[in-house]
């Protein structure tokens, strides 16, 4: 008789509720970072300085994960087709907006969409910085511009991959210029910036955080940046507008989840993050490496993202196809 009461009563769910409740509550396990770029780029160390401060908010490690390729679209379409249960997050770029205009523009199907995620907050968003080997003849933009078109086909700047966050600035100021470069796509940040030390391109739009090390060496020389106004960090360097070009863009970095995530979860990370970024060891972490965080919640972070995807549509849209020669 007493078997049969208990079967009754685990079939009705009575029994069952605790062990229902103690599965909806989270985080109950290690979370996960995507980083769709190689170590040691922009969006990496943000992935990297925020991750202990979530630890110690959620009670759960956070684990980074780094799936490199197509400049951002590899890692992201991963994180897109992760289960919307706010064990996958990634950490993305300004790229995360203009690689599915890539695709329209190539009319392929879509790798990934924005609708696809909801931004849990922006993290950091620096003007990158123009760095120039130290052996091209030049010492200001005007003095690059004129020796870039008298040499168009010497002159080859390197980007984190086609189209991609530092591809897409660099572009603007081609476009501006009516120049023509030579370009050097890498996977990621870290092997841009490589690229131009050892000599095999002459320039790429650097995150601050990345170039200051080798400025401050004398390996890289900045020409100037395009934010809206002058990096406290870098005074002395100029921005495009103080040098007669309309141009102004930031490369962002954030934190994402898949958009059907339950509104408690999100409502949870959002939480997490917020008091993370307030955190002085968090803070700490991010002086050391010269990135500046500039946050936004949830909400704050959509209207950003919205107007800049737009622009950044339109960027893409010019740039249009390369030529194959």
């Amino acid at each position: 008789m007493l078997r049969v009461w208990m079967a009754l009563l685990l079939g009705s769910g009575v029994l069952a509720a605790p062990a229902v409740q103690a599965q909806d509550k989270y985080p109950s396990r290690p979370i996960t970072i995507i980083v769709p770029f190689p170590p040691g780029g922009i969006a990496d160390i943000t992935a990297r300085s925020l991750a202990p401060g979530l630890e110690r908010v959620l009670k759960q490690p956070v684990v980074m994960q780094n799936r490199p390729g197509a400049a951002g679209t590899t890692g992201a379409q991963v994180a897109a087709t992760a289960p919307a249960d706010g064990y996958t997050l990634l950490c993305h770029l300004v790229s995360i907006s203009t690689l599915p205009e890539v695709d329209k523009l190539f009319g392929r199907p879509t790798v990934f969409t924005r609708d696809q995620f909801v931004g849990i907050a922006r993290i950091n968003a620096d003007p990158p910085i123009m760095v120039v080997h130290p052996s091209v003849p030049a010492k200001n933009l005007k003095e690059f511009a004129a020796l870039a078109k008298k040499r168009a086909n010497d002159m080859i700047f390197s980007s984190s991959g086609p189209y991609g966050a530092s591809h897409v600035p660099f572009a603007m100021f081609l476009q501006a210029a009516g120049l023509q470069m030579r370009h050097l796509p890498t996977t990621g940040g870290a092997p841009a910036m490589t690229a131009v030390l050892g000599g095999h391109a002459i320039t790429w739009a650097s995150p601050p955080a990345l170039a200051a090390p080798h400025l401050q060496a004398g390996k890289v020389k900045a020409f100037v940046t395009w934010g809206g106004n002058r990096l406290t960090q870098f005074p002395d360097v100029p921005t495009f507008r103080e040098q007669g070009y309309d141009i102004e863009y930031y490369l962002w970095a954030g934190l994402f989840t898949q958009r059907n995530v339950p509104a408690g979860v999100l409502k949870t990370l959002g939480d997490a993050v917020r008091r993370a970024v307030a955190d002085p060891d968090v803070k700490n972490a991010f002086a050391k490496v010269r990135t500046p965080i500039a946050y936004q919640d949830s909400a704050e972070f959509k209207a950003w993202w919205d107007k800049d995807a737009e622009r950044l549509a339109k960027v893409v849209q010019r740039m249009g196809k390369p030529e194959i020669k």
